[in-house]
């Protein structure tokens, strides 16, 4: 009997690996998207039961991310804990941003709700595109400009400025979730540096949470008045008085939708192109609103239903704006 194979059969012998392979990458990016939708459930927990201030959630989400990703370096792979002096003091700038983007993305799920907030944090695309143009004149066609105006106009949606009465939005939530989109913004833009630095993702972040955590640390010690007292809150650092779980919650966070989050998400980017990748991740608020339903009981409201839409149409369009500049150039 003849072992050679069919032209059929050696068609589908020569796909089977690929269309594995994609359907890896394809279950890694939602199972990672999951995990980073868990982040604003587990800080609404932490403050909810447990009245942690949200300065002090950013604080040790920042540490025990970082503790978390150094141990498993150490294990995994030694080599990229180290880092040189200049690359030392570009990752100290990117903490600062990030330790900004935390303290204002944990104090817009406290007082917006982890839906509300997560679509707030995705209003970064149309700040991205803003800031680009106007610090690396970046050009701006007509999908990327269409972008912006439905991503703030999401922004404003969700965040409720144009609703009345009991539904009026909160000033502080509504300042929270705006300046988180745009600190996300900057720290995207400030990330990119990273990669032109041959610095691995790994250790941008590791160096990073525990440089935010740093920066976050020394703004408690900032004179009262400086930042807002829903942020600072009453209580000390090591929360006196909280019961076991609340540190559990805080290990959860740090430990699931940060590292493990985030190290599924680059498992996925060896899979699938990145644009692909990036396109999974963008249901995030999506599996963010279903499980705030599910466990916390919140409800977004028609006015932030739509809102969200534009939010995600924006990201959409920004997509299509990269995949055009990418077939012009080729």
């Amino acid at each position: 009997m003849s072992n050679s194979l069919s032209p059929a059969e050696a068609s589908a012998e020569g796909l089977k690996a690929p269309i594995t392979a994609a359907a890896s990458g394809y279950l890694v990016a939602v199972v990672a998207t999951i995990f980073l939708s868990l982040t604003g459930i587990l800080i609404s927990l932490v403050s909810r039961r447990h009245g942690v201030p949200a300065l002090v959630i950013a604080v040790w989400r920042d540490v025990f991310a970082s503790a978390t990703l150094a141990v498993f370096l150490a294990l995994r792979a030694p080599r990229l804990l180290a880092i040189s002096g200049k690359d030392l003091a570009f990752l100290a700038m990117n903490g600062a941003v990030l330790a900004v983007f935390n303290i204002l993305w944990t104090l817009s799920v406290v007082r917006n709700g982890a839906a509300a907030a997560t679509l707030l944090v995705y209003s970064s695309g149309g700040f991205t595109v803003l800031l680009g143009r106007l610090f690396f004149r970046e050009r701006a066609g007509w999908a990327k400009a269409a972008a912006v105006l439905a991503s703030l106009a999401g922004a404003a949606l969700v965040s409720g400025i144009f609703a009345q009465g009991a539904s009026a939005a909160e000033p502080l939530g509504v300042a929270a979730g705006l300046a988180s989109g745009l600190a996300y913004a900057a720290y995207s833009l400030v990330g990119k540096g990273g990669a032109n630095r041959g610095i691995s993702p790994w250790t941008n972040v590791c160096y990073s949470f525990g440089i935010a955590a740093l920066f976050l640390l020394a703004a408690r010690l900032l004179p009262a008045g400086i930042l807002p007292a829903a942020a600072v809150g009453p209580g000390g650092l090591f929360l006196p008085g909280r019961p076991a779980e609340a540190w559990w919650l805080l290990v959860l966070l740090a430990a699931g939708p940060t590292a493990l989050g985030f190290g599924l998400y680059n498992a996925s980017l060896a899979l699938l192109p990145a644009g692909t990748v990036n396109l999974v991740a963008s249901s995030e608020p999506i599996f963010a609103a279903a499980m705030a339903y599910a466990f916390l009981g919140e409800r977004l409201g028609p006015g932030a239903l739509a809102g969200g839409a534009l939010i995600l149409l924006a990201v959409l369009l920004l997509r299509f704006a990269k995949e055009e500049r990418q077939n012009e150039s080729a």
